[in-house]
């Protein structure tokens, strides 16, 4: 199969994986430029990185028509270029349910908890280890308690096949786990979560299976 374009990832980055959880339900094949977060203050950061991406920040989508940053903008494009396997319901209101419950996640909970704001919090603003936790774990927990309130409980996010909302849910709950959030407390969430880690394109986004993951 040929690819159908190229993702520009860190193993880690739950927007990264979000957009390779897409990819692998439609079932398309892509190459894979590596971006590593951390290494030499920051390959994001590079000159040439900027070129594609001005905000510095991972995943970028290559194909031919250009580039495309931000991983919801990322996945509706390539929901709308392959629309086998959707991963929007039909209906409008049902459409915009989902993408409600996907930019709670990545509108609201993970962008002030990010990489970027995480190291700030440290450096600039002088806060220990602790603090920053406590920090995550706050805006995490808080954001989570809502979304446990807005999911359905037929399997998935909504409806019983997995959607935009599923493909950010599951990043955002494995950095909750990386931070000791207590997800126990958030029932339909954590069955959600073992609905899709059953499934064969979940298991091949997972961050530690990834190339760059010993790098």
């Amino acid at each position: 199969m040929e690819n159908v374009g190229t993702l520009y990832s860190y193993w880690r980055s739950s927007a990264a994986y979000r957009v390779r959880i897409a990819l692998a339900l439609k079932g398309l094949s892509y190459d894979t430029a590596f971006v590593h977060l951390v290494n030499g203050g920051g390959e994001q950061h590079s000159s040439h990185y900027k070129s594609l991406n001005a905000q510095g920040l991972v995943p970028s989508w290559q194909d031919d028509e250009g580039v495309l940053t931000q991983s919801l903008a990322i996945i509706e494009y390539i929901n709308d270029c392959h629309p086998d396997t959707p991963l929007l319901p039909a209906a409008p209101f049902a459409r915009a349910k989902v993408r409600a419950m996907a930019q709670a996640i990545a509108c609201e909970i993970h962008p002030i908890n990010n990489l970027r704001v995480l190291k700030y919090l440290r450096t600039s603003v002088g806060l220990d280890n602790d603090a920053v936790n406590s920090w995550y774990q706050h805006w995490v927990s808080e954001g989570l308690g809502a979304l446990e309130l807005m999911v359905e409980d037929d399997g998935f996010c909504y409806g019983n096949t997995p959607s935009l909302a599923d493909i950010c849910l599951i990043p955002q709950l494995y950095n909750a786990r990386r931070f000791n959030v207590d997800l126990t407390i958030y029932p339909k969430l954590c069955r959600i979560e073992a609905n899709c880690l059953q499934l064969e394109a979940f298991k091949q986004a997972v961050p530690e299976t990834q190339a760059d993951a010993q790098l």
